[in-house]
């Protein structure tokens, strides 16, 4: 099984939840591959079995720019797909989370959960995206 974990990081934060992520699915006996949204390849992330996509807060509680970009050229061909969410965040809720969640539900892609941490994922943020890798 092929996971694809694409992420968009400014301070850390979310690349250090895209590496648990990478551990979960290794451990699992999973194929990972990771990659950054603006490096990452339209084709190679749909080929995956589970993709898993992470966004810090950016703004007004909005995905940072790159994944702004690399979701839209995704999104209409997530249907029937297995996706996780992920990303950090300083302020608010997590609202931009929330969001994107029924984005990716909109679309009809399988939602198979998603993680948020406050700023640094703590231990049980890292244990969630294993979790949400190798499962």
């Amino acid at each position: 099984m092929k996971v694809a974990v694409v992420y968009a990081s400014t301070t850390g934060n979310t690349e250090a939840m895209a590496q648990a992520a990478v551990e979960g699915a290794t451990a699992a006996g999973r194929e990972a591959v990771l990659v950054t949204a603006e490096s990452a390849d339209v084709q190679d992330v749909l080929s995956a079995d589970l993709i898993l996509l992470g966004s810090p807060a950016m703004g007004d509680e909005v995905l940072e720019d790159s994944m702004e970009d690399f979701f839209t050229k995704i999104e209409g061909s997530l249907s029937g797909k297995k996706v996780g969410l992920f990303g950090s965040y300083d302020w608010g809720d997590g609202k931009w989370l929330t969001d994107w969640e029924e984005r990716v539900t909109s679309v009809g892609a399988v939602l198979t959960g998603s993680v948020k941490a406050h700023l640094s994922p703590d231990d049980e943020a890292k244990t969630a995206m294993k979790k949400l890798a190798g499962e």
